[in-house]
């Protein structure tokens, strides 16, 4: 009997995909990411000895480090096949360590892409283990810890328990909390536009049948136009209208629009939430399930795309001839440039494996659109259109601008038009602002000659404001992490992930602002560890973290040189700290009780003012902050929809309040009064609450009509339009069938008294099919139960995983750096 040959990649679906292109002589084994990493609650670094880590199985991986070892001791050759980046080498390197034997022959392969033909290379050229590229991501790892560990529970000290402090994550934070300053600190200037209306003709008649145009007024005595209110533009309006416009200067050029290069890391997760609205998160889930495979027809499953964490912009040479094939076939040869287009890589980027593609032309996004979800199908779309339209001859533009004189003014008017589509016609990417959007509007100009005579129609002056920096959108901040060089691209979505779960940042209407409690933690940071929150600072680190990988640094160097200063400032922040904890952040707002200062004090449920008088004076209120980050105490009487209300008990008019479970009224004579009265969800009326949609479902009671209602924690629920007459009420079922065999029933979400969610069989008690977490319609690719459940964890974040705890299968993964 022939010895097989092991081969150990990170997930299932891999093994899966893999399988159908290796003989019978492998047998291919999945780790499920991660089987060895510090432990969670100690800080397992020796900073006294070379900061060795102290390294251990992580919970659950003894059940998969046992599978590998039974099936390593039927093979002589060990094939080691997670990820090819930073994250992967250190899940190689630690696997190897536990299967480690001196008859045993370890190899590294790289699959950048989950093709046959990429498969069979990559093993007829394995790799021994890179060691440098194993000590850059443990450098970054205990750097991580060193800085997590440390400061956090200082924070946890000085200023309220279950913070988190991170190397890059607070350096994001600060980005948003800055630009947040910004745009406070901005004073709005007031500014004027004048606008002329054009045409070729002068007489009237002529006029109106002459192809008019719009003209900008640019200059003023031969300087920049400057109009700074309505006084002035009117006088210049009036002055204008007396002038004849002539036209003193026509250039017309041809300009060439080039396509972008295909998408590295941080260019699909902008243009994905720019095209798609898909956060980073998303983008890269998805992503994943394409580099791995997803099933095709009767191809099986197929790996769609190239590996997904890359900051290249090279193809490989087969690729190129593959898409200059396919376009010549698709768009005729007036579309294919004479040879291949090259994109230059930015400064610093590393090279170790091409940019985001199709795997295969062969699999065109219409023709398997059937196979792949909606958001699956859209992503993949966005990276074939991108992938072909770079290497597409580039777009022709005739683009024209005529200067008008009038008096002492210059009149500019631009007009392009497209002559040659190019690669426009399948690819135009997208715009992070409307301005930008704005700026490619242009249409045609009529014939015009040069001291040719115009005929005014009008003129119109426009008021405008001068606007303040824009709040980052994830796409933004994406770019400006990557430009600033903060973090890896293959870590942004794991960033901005945990900024908005530790609730430093939140998202309004796709943007990104600062929370009390950002701007809090932000500037203790910045004050007591101004290098960890400084951004050259942590750029610099990464660099270094680079040239540890091509074996220019040594690691243990790199981490000594950066300790032995943060351990100085370490000590010094935890007797100069500023205490937070039980004694707030003094304001200017003056207490309507005792006349003492408030402070802003940290709850469960958000920040507040309190009395500094406490505990003599209990006085508290809510407040928001205005543009200008000003504080703005609640009115008392008011909510929101500015409605009053007066206690019935003691007279004194009510407050709104936040609480565990939302809002509500509260009494302003607390505590001697402790009225209290529920605030409707979405009203801010006395309790009526807003109208209900009609579900269509009739009450098995009284016959009435069913609608959707909240209880305190937010959860729908159905209830009969009659309450409180009848109460009937029942849980709101899912559209996903219960697992247990032989149940009718369907999932219903469901709430505990305590506020913890969680489905349940809508046929309880006949069934008691309980199952914490979200539940996700995806089959599991291990065990094929119908379902998956959607987790997080502070050391995993969000993953999915069976709901069978025997199968024991979880899609997770690291976000590593390539």
């Amino acid at each position: 009997m022939m010895e097989k040959s092991l081969l150990i990649v990170e997930s299932p679906t891999k093994v899966r995909t893999i399988k159908k292109y290796l003989g019978p002589e492998f047998e291919v084994k999945a780790s499920l990411g991660h089987v060895k990493d510090l432990p969670p609650h100690l800080l397992g670094v020796d900073v006294e000895q070379a900061f060795k880590p102290e390294f251990q199985i992580i919970s659950g991986k003894n059940k998969v480090l046992k599978d590998l070892k039974q099936a390593a001791r039927k093979a002589s050759h060990i094939y080691l096949a997670p990820d090819p980046d930073r994250e992967g080498e250190a899940i190689a390197w630690h696997i190897a360590e536990e299967l480690a034997d001196k008859d045993k022959v370890f190899h590294r392969v790289l699959f950048h892409e989950l093709s046959k033909r990429a498969i069979l290379e990559a093993l007829q050229k394995p790799e021994p283990l890179h060691e440098a590229r194993f000590q850059s991501q443990l450098a970054r790892r205990i750097l991580d810890r060193l800085v997590g560990y440390q400061i956090s529970p200082l924070l946890w000290q000085k200023v309220k328990k279950g913070l988190s402090a991170g190397r890059v994550q607070s350096v994001a934070v600060r980005l948003i909390c800055d630009r947040e300053r910004e745009i406070q600190a901005f004073i709005s200037r007031e500014y004027w536009s004048i606008t002329a209306f054009l045409n070729p003709g002068q007489p009237p008649a002529e006029a109106a049948a002459a192809a008019s145009f719009e003209a900008k007024l640019v200059k003023i005595e031969g300087k920049a136009a400057k109009v700074h209110n309505q006084e002035q533009a009117e006088d210049l309006v009036a002055r204008l209208s007396r002038e004849a416009f002539r036209v003193v200067k026509i250039d017309r050029k041809e300009r060439l629009r080039h396509p972008s290069a295909p998408f590295t890391t941080s260019q699909l997760q902008q243009e994905a939430f720019r095209k798609l609205r898909f956060p980073a998160k998303k983008t890269m889930f998805l992503a994943q399930r394409l580099y791995e495979g997803v099933e095709v027809g009767s191809d099986g499953l197929v790996g769609l795309i190239t590996y997904m964490r890359t900051d290249s912009t090279r193809v490989s040479k087969e690729a190129v001839e593959a898409v200059r094939d396919h376009i010549q076939q698709r768009f005729g040869p007036d579309y294919l440039p004479a040879r291949p287009l090259t994109f230059p890589n930015k400064k610093g980027a590393q090279d170790a494996h091409e940019a985001i593609r199709p795997t295969s032309m062969e699999y065109h996004p219409e023709a398997i659109a059937s196979f792949l979800d909606k958001d699956l199908l859209a992503l993949y779309r966005l990276i074939w259109n991108r992938f072909v339209a770079s290497q597409m001859k580039p777009a022709r533009i005739d683009q024209t601008a005529v200067d008008i004189a009038a008096g002492e003014t210059l009149f500019r008017a631009t007009g392009s038009v497209l002559t040659f589509p190019g690669f426009t016609v399948l690819y135009v990417a997208g715009k992070d602002t409307e301005d930008e959007e704005n700026g490619e509007k242009s249409g045609r100009l009529p014939v015009l000659q040069n001291d040719q005579v115009l005929g005014l129609e009008k003129l119109l002056p426009k008021q405008h404001f001068t606007q303040p920096p824009p709040r980052y959108t994830e796409a933004t901040l994406v770019k400006e992490l990557e430009e600033k060089g903060i973090g890896r691209p293959s870590t942004y979505a794991a960033i901005i992930s945990t900024i908005q779960d530790k609730e430093y940042v939140k998202k309004e209407k796709q943007l990104f602002h600062p929370t009390e409690l950002g701007f809090l933690v932000t500037d203790l940071l910045v004050k007591n560890f101004p290098d960890i929150l400084d951004v050259q600072f942590t750029a610099n680190m990464e660099n270094n973290l680079d040239l540890i990988e091509e074996g220019k640094l040594n690691w243990v160097e790199v981490l000594d040189k950066f300790y032995q200063p943060f351990a100085q400032t370490l000590a010094r922040a935890k007797t100069d700290m500023e205490q937070i904890k039980g004694q707030g952040i003094a304001t200017d707002i003056v207490c309507p009780q005792c006349r003492k200062p408030m402070t802003i004090r940290l709850g469960k449920n958000g920040p507040f003012l309190a009395c500094s008088g406490y505990p003599g004076c209990r006085q508290t209120m809510n407040f928001t902050r205005d543009e200008k980050g000003r504080i703005q105490p609640e009115a008392a009487g008011q909510t929101e929809m500015g409605v009053e209300k007066t206690c019935g008990q003691c007279g004194k008019p009510m407050v709104v309040r936040k609480g565990r479970f939302g809002s509500f009224w509260a009494c302003s004579g607390y505590p001697q009064c402790t009225e209290t009265q529920p605030l409707a969800a979405g009203s801010g009326t006395d309790g009526e609450q807003p109208p209900a949609a009609p579900t269509g479902q009739v009450c098995p009671q009284c016959g009435s009509a069913m609608i959707l209602k909240k209880n305190r924690f937010g959860n729908q629920f159905l209830a009969c339009e009659k309450y409180p007459k009848c109460k009937t009420a029942k849980a709101l079922e899912t559209d996903m069938a219960c697992p247990q065999p032989g149940c009718t029933g369907n999932l219903v979400s469901r709430v505990t008294k305590k506020g913890l969610r969680f489905h349940g069989c809508s046929r309880y008690p006949e069934c008691n099919f309980l199952l914490w977490g979200k539940p996700v319609k995806q089959t599991c690719p291990q065990c094929q139960s119908p379902l998956m459940v959607e987790k997080s964890s502070k050391k995993e974040g969000t993953y999915l995983a069976c709901i069978k705890k025997e199968c024991g299968y979880r899609e997770t993964k690291t976000d590593g750096e390539s």
